[in-house]
């Protein structure tokens, strides 16, 4: 492998830094004797588009009435919202400009290592001169984090990250973006996380024509058995998951799933958790069909459902 050089690094951060913006957002918030008064936040985002679409954090953007958009050379645009996924911390929103903007590469994230120089990249405060810039290595990737809007798989890095640097990029060392930053996880100082540009790239279409994604649903609260609840509920089997809820007019209550069944396979693949059970069915599609077998009473069932979209809750 070439070592990184200096020049290199400098190259890098002078490709990807006039297409960082500063995304100054106004909030109406109200206090304990109910005045209303605008709250001012700050983040980063990346122009993605020739037409002034920019990538950001939800939470950077999320209940603004207003959004500010200031370039790296001072220009200043009003922003709107396009599209938002709260799951995966993303959102896009676009300026009007016929005037040439700068337009980021995207760059793919499953070739990134463990060990490999990146840069976080932003512009919090929306100066003129540049974005600012920390360095670090790949720490960790395909790291589950748990947030309010369920587990997210992010890459976790030793570059500083701070609220002002949230939905800027992180940059590999040829100038690509290969993950947001995000400064939204409660964790401790100095480990920054990022969400990788391919979990962006996937859902950009749907964000930008559709404003929202749809994910497909079954309706279901399970949990994993264990050795210890198979022996107390005299379960029949002791793996698995076990259905302790089920959404009303659901695909599972309308397929016939019932309170108590144990979920043992989905089209032939064996389940052991319930994390297994939500990761297969996020690589399906709305309208896709699947076959659950089912464990009730030890007699095995299959129940054939239809994915619908989860229009209820993002949690389930």
């Amino acid at each position: 492998m070439i070592p990184v050089t200096e020049e290199a690094l400098v190259a890098a951060v002078e490709k990807i830094s006039k297409s960082v913006v500063n995304i100054a957002s106004v909030r109406m918030v109200q206090d304990q004797i109910f005045r209303v008064f605008p709250v001012e936040g700050v983040g980063s985002g990346v122009i993605i588009d020739k037409d002034g679409y920019i990538l950001t954090n939800y939470h950077v953007i999320d209940d603004a009435e207003r959004l500010r958009v200031t370039l790296s050379d001072g220009r200043v645009f009003s922003g709107k919202v396009v599209g938002v996924d709260p799951p995966t911390d993303l959102a896009v929103i676009k300026i009007e400009t016929k005037e040439e903007i700068p337009v980021s590469k995207l760059g793919d994230s499953s070739n990134l290592k463990v060990g490999q120089i990146v840069l976080a990249v932003g512009n919090p405060f929306g100066f003129t001169g540049g974005p600012t810039v920390t360095s670090g290595i790949v720490s960790s990737l395909n790291r589950g984090i748990q947030t309010e809007n369920g587990t997210l798989e992010l890459i976790q890095t030793d570059a500083a990250i701070n609220p002002g640097n949230s939905g800027g990029p992180l940059v590999n060392t040829i100038g690509e973006v290969v993950a947001i930053n995000t400064a939204n996880m409660p964790y401790a100082q100095g480990i920054g996380f990022a969400i990788p540009i391919n979990t962006a790239k996937a859902i950009l279409k749907e964000l930008v024509e559709k404003g929202r994604v749809r994910r497909p649903w079954i309706g279901i609260t399970s949990m994993k058995i264990t050795r210890s609840l198979a022996r107390y509920y005299r379960l029949p089997v002791s793996n698995g998951a076990l259905v302790i809820q089920i959404e009303p007019f659901s695909p599972a209550d309308n397929a016939g799933m019932r309170k108590g069944d144990i979920i043992e396979e989905i089209d032939k693949n064996k389940v052991e958790e319930p994390a297994e059970i939500s990761e297969y069915i996020h690589k399906k599609q709305v309208g896709n069909s699947i076959t659950v077998t089912i464990n009730r009473n030890g007699k095995l069932i299959q129940i054939p459902l239809q994915l619908e979209e989860n229009s209820i809750s993002y949690n389930r």
